[in-house]
């Protein structure tokens, strides 16, 4: 039976059993707590038994895990005090990532792929606005044409606006108004650097799930320091993406020895602020029903409960960090925090929580049946790699030496929505040249026809002289 080291005390250790791996966990505490290193000492022990590991990375901190820690006095007294017989200063094999490309690997998606439930949710629609979405993903798989970046989904949007009545009977109501709004909704986003996101190539599955030559999960880093805090929709809306995503792609495997896979999002309270109902009964059931694929999935946030009951109720590994009870709001905060956890009779829970120094913290496990064990008052073990960010020049070595390098950099825009319009508006530009006057049609037009000359009324005579702009001025052409 594999096991991860999570602490201890001076009379015995608390180990996670690995083949509980998928059954998720929880690690919450107040800021300054040690969440942090608890993260990087989870991620070391699923790395180690050869489980590939994907972690965001809010701080900054998180890099060190590449590189072998330095002894230090403290770390020897908790290494005693734990027990640990087989500790070595050692870094963890990972790859680098981010979604504006200057901190690791660029990440993408294609608009098809976010699909219209989290497009709408990242763009804050209203009901109305998220069913014009909808929508313009219909419209566009009937009229064969691929949404893949921003201005694939701007054009298409401009088109639908211009051809609203002869929509109307098929795709519902396409009120202008909506349409407006949302043109400025993604040049928002796009503001706040989205347009890197959206678009190919697409950042592949098969490589957040790597081992290298020693048999070790390789740890894949994703540097979130700005996106987070400039951009936490995004955070918010690749992470769910990603989850949905492993959960429709890898294959059934239940219960194994190991762990297929695991996550760690950091900052989870993120993923549910705001978000609309259907989205949460979608994660719900994508974290209850992912266990079966061999994914674990790890939530990081300041409190437990920022995390919906029904998916709290799933986590399987519970580590408590200390919390403050400064107002009432904050003692109801922690009894209910307390109550989360199997209680210890040995063991007074909310109270200890408000007395848990910096690397202390309350743990549950589950029992090897699957029950929860009883909560404990453990130190948390330290880390064998380095706490702290390492320096930019050692970053970009690591990302120059990763077997992924040149794979994703090149960013590639091949023929979508925006480019068959521009074709189409090209050809009967040359048809009307060579008429000079063409001939009106009585026949009432279709969805393809109204597509082609619309789009000839918005690129027509100034087609590759100027930029072009679609109603309400948003832009529909240039590339990054």
């Amino acid at each position: 039976m594999k096991e991860i080291l999570i602490g201890g005390s001076n009379t015995h250790q608390v180990k996670m059993n690995a083949a509980m791996g998928n059954r998720h966990g929880m690690i919450s505490g107040a800021t300054g707590s040690g969440k942090t290193v608890t993260l990087q000492i989870l991620a070391e022990g699923f790395s180690r038994i050869g489980v590939p590991v994907f972690l965001a990375d809010i701080k900054g901190d998180l890099s060190g895990i590449t590189a072998p820690g330095k002894p230090h006095e403290k770390i020897t007294e908790r290494i005693n005090k734990i027990g640990i017989d087989d500790f070595s200063f050692r870094g963890n094999p990972a790859v680098f990532w981010d979604i504006f490309g200057n901190a690791g690997h660029p990440v993408r998606s294609t608009i098809s792929d976010i699909g219209p439930l989290l497009l709408s949710n990242l763009l804050e629609l209203n009901d109305t606005q998220s069913g014009l979405i909808y929508s313009c993903f219909k419209i566009a798989d009937d009229e064969g044409m691929l949404l893949l970046d921003l201005k694939d989904l701007r054009s298409m949007l401009s088109w639908m606006g211009d051809n609203a009545k002869q929509l109307r009977s098929e795709y519902g109501n396409i009120s202008s108004a909506s349409i407006g709004a949302i043109q400025r909704r993604l040049l928002v986003l796009e503001e706040q650097g989205a347009e890197q996101f959206f678009g190919e190539p697409a950042i592949q599955l098969d490589d957040l799930c790597k081992t290298d030559f020693s048999g070790n999960g390789v740890i894949s880093i994703l540097d979130a320091t700005d996106l987070s805090n400039n951009s936490p929709k995004l955070y918010a809306t690749f992470l769910l993406w990603l989850l949905s995503e492993i959960f429709e792609t890898f294959p059934e495997v239940g219960d194994a020895e190991t762990p297929e896979l695991v996550l760690f999002f950091d900052e989870a309270h993120l993923l549910f602020d705001n978000a609309p109902k259907v989205l949460v009964q979608k994660i719900e059931q994508i974290v209850r029903l992912i266990r079966s694929k061999g994914v674990g999935v790890y939530f990081i946030s300041q409190s437990p409960l920022d995390v919906p009951e029904d998916i709290l109720g799933q986590l399987g590994l519970k580590i408590q960090h200390a919390l403050r009870a400064y107002t009432p709001k904050d003692k109801k905060i922690i009894k209910a925090v307390a109550e989360t956890f199997r209680a210890n009779p040995e063991l007074e829970t909310e109270s200890v929580i408000t007395e848990l120094k910096t690397g202390e913290a309350l743990v549950s496990t589950l029992n090897p049946d699957g029950s929860p064990a009883f909560v404990e008052r453990v130190l948390i073990r330290p880390p064998e790699s380095q706490i702290g960010p390492i320096s930019e020049t050692q970053r970009k070595q690591f990302i120059s030496r990763s077997p992924l390098h040149g794979k994703y950099e090149q960013e590639i825009d091949r023929e979508s929505a925006y480019e068959l319009l521009k074709q189409r508006a090209e050809q009967l530009a040359e048809k009307q040249e060579e008429t000079k006057k063409p001939k009106r049609s009585r026949s009432r037009q279709s969805v393809g026809e109204a597509m082609l000359k619309s789009a000839a009324r918005s690129i027509g005579s100034q087609l590759g002289r100027q930029i072009i702009r679609g109603i309400l001025g948003s832009l529909l052409g240039g590339r990054r």
